[in-house]
């Protein structure tokens, strides 16, 4: 097995951010690090001051060993979006990879996040980038918020990132990462989310 896929890891770090005091009750909704304006990172996290800092029990999802760890408060649907795309991170990237069938040998960037979606019963099948750029209700969401034109389509979960481009060098498909959308491309994007999330 992996150590990148070690569920020892991914249970221990779960279980410190049940254990770990949440800053939710000190932090409003509102407060987002000042690199990633107007980006939910997670519902009522207190932002870390550096990005590397944050985990599960003060701003929104964990990455561990390449898995996002949902926050422990995080409404049933997200950990479920999460968990769809745990399944599917580190596939390759494949062009068109999950439109014919959800399962797929790899993934494009809208068959990641529709595959996502659908793990939590928000989308009954796979959209492509442009029809996402549609999805659900405009603007930011609360705990998920999608990035769709019609060339691409990414979005942040609880605070983490799931993409597929900007993977290391040598490595191609759907990953998480702890990275904000960079300001200079979010014009480009309608900015989305499921509705109510």
């Amino acid at each position: 097995m992996s150590p990148r896929r070690s569920p020892l890891l991914a249970a221990a770090a779960l279980a410190a951010a049940l254990v770990a005091p949440t800053g939710a009750s000190a932090a409003s909704t509102s407060s987002y690090p000042s690199w990633a304006p107007n980006v939910p990172w997670g519902a009522g996290c207190e932002p870390a001051p550096n990005p590397a800092q944050r985990t599960a029990a003060n701003c929104g999802a964990t990455l561990v060993d390449g898995q996002a760890v949902a926050p422990p408060g995080a409404p049933t649907l997200v950990k479920r979006v999460i968990a769809a795309a745990n399944e599917i991170d580190g596939k390759p990237y494949i062009w068109g990879g999950g439109h014919a069938s959800f399962i797929a040998k790899g993934y494009d960037c809208s068959g990641a996040v529709s595959y996502a979606l659908h793990g939590a019963g928000l989308l009954g099948y796979t959209e492509v980038s442009g029809q996402l750029a549609h999805y659900g209700s405009p603007g930011p969401g609360k705990w998920i918020t999608i990035y769709a034109n019609a060339e691409h389509v990414f979005m942040v979960v609880a605070g983490l990132r799931f993409d597929t481009r900007n993977d290391p060098e040598g490595i191609s498909g759907p990953r998480w990462k702890m990275a904000a959308p960079e300001a200079s491309i979010l014009p480009k994007f309608a900015v989305r989310h499921p509705a109510g999330r």
